[in-house]
């Protein structure tokens, strides 16, 4: 074997890292009688002097990940899960401080709610509805996300969520677009607006010595602003609406910075029922599923440049 694995090659080695992806871990925390679930898949990838694994196979300076995700799981027992973001921030902090060869330490979650059930103390055999604190169903709404992103001085926190379906069943149009001889669609004056909301937003803490946002209060507060602009909004395109969402949360959450949305116009044609001699009066409706329609855009605070990729397939 020579010393140079690439003798008189002009190749050399680009962006690279490596980490133990999808980790699930569910945290129960005992509060007396009453528990408290944290349900995380958390992916971790990291990136520093790794060249050498690279070039010659040597490990001397490779973490193996099998460690991070025993790393993942201790941290669960040691740190407790207060936040999907405050656990990804004690990770990427670990991994980029404890090893010389990883410079930068990237956390993706995903984090599953639960939602506990309410017992009625009725049954025969039951516990007693008081004693019923222990027991949940998994709420199937949306997942939320979050991104943790850290070089051992700067921090990056893209948060945010996937598969929120929402849906106004009327106070939306659509009409004055562009026409040519391939345009069949009707003009619409009171529609179905329908979509399944992709988003993310970066909150503009980046160091340790700022105030670190409340994670779990952010996220409340941004996806009720989200939702209240959605339904409050009357709509002459998905646009319109993609940017009142993006303008509430810049407008009332001062701690983010930039949003992106990506939404799916889940597209509903009114059924025509004039061959059964039935009037359809905007109330029975097909569901489409593909294809659709697809609106993406980022939204900014003034004076802030956009982060968050554009294509949140990578995010």
């Amino acid at each position: 074997m020579t010393d140079n694995p690439r003798p008189g090659r002009p190749v050399i080695l680009g962006q690279n890292q490596y980490g133990k992806a999808e980790n699930r871990v569910v945290k129960i925390t005992r509060d007396g009688a009453t528990h408290h679930v944290k349900d995380l898949n958390v992916s971790v990838s990291l990136s520093g002097d790794m060249d050498e694994v690279h070039y010659s196979g040597s490990n001397a300076n490779v973490l193996p990940t099998d460690t991070t995700k025993n790393t993942v799981f201790a941290f669960a027992k040691e740190h407790g899960i207060e936040s999907a973001e405050q656990f990804g921030i004690h990770l990427a902090r670990h991994f980029v401080t404890s090893q010389e060869s990883i410079h930068r330490a990237r956390i993706r979650i995903e984090e599953y709610a639960w939602e506990r059930i309410e017992a009625s103390g009725a049954g025969p055999q039951s516990i007693g509805a008081d004693a019923a604190r222990h027991s949940f169903v998994r709420k199937g709404q949306e997942t939320r996300l979050t991104q943790i992103t850290y070089d051992g001085e700067r921090w990056e926190v893209v948060s945010g969520l996937k598969d929120l379906v929402v849906m106004n069943s009327t106070d939306s149009e659509f009409w004055g677009y562009v026409k040519d001889k391939y345009t069949t669609l009707p003009e619409a004056y009171d529609r179905i607006l329908a979509t399944q909301v992709s988003g993310r937003w970066r909150f503009n803490w980046t160091d340790d010595e700022q105030e670190m946002p409340d994670w779990e209060t952010s996220y409340e507060q941004t996806r009720t602003h989200m939702l209240q602009a959605f339904a409050e909004t009357y709509s002459l395109s998905l646009q319109q609406t993609l940017y009142q969402m993006g303008s509430r949360i810049i407008d009332n959450r001062g701690e983010i910075d930039e949003v992106r949305f990506s939404l799916p116009n889940k597209h509903h044609f009114l059924v025509d029922l004039e061959p059964f001699g039935l009037k359809n009066d905007n109330e029975v409706y097909y569901a489409a599923d593909r294809p659709y329609g697809l609106i993406e855009a980022t939204v900014l605070r003034e004076g802030c440049a956009a982060k968050i990729p554009v294509d949140l397939t990578n995010l």
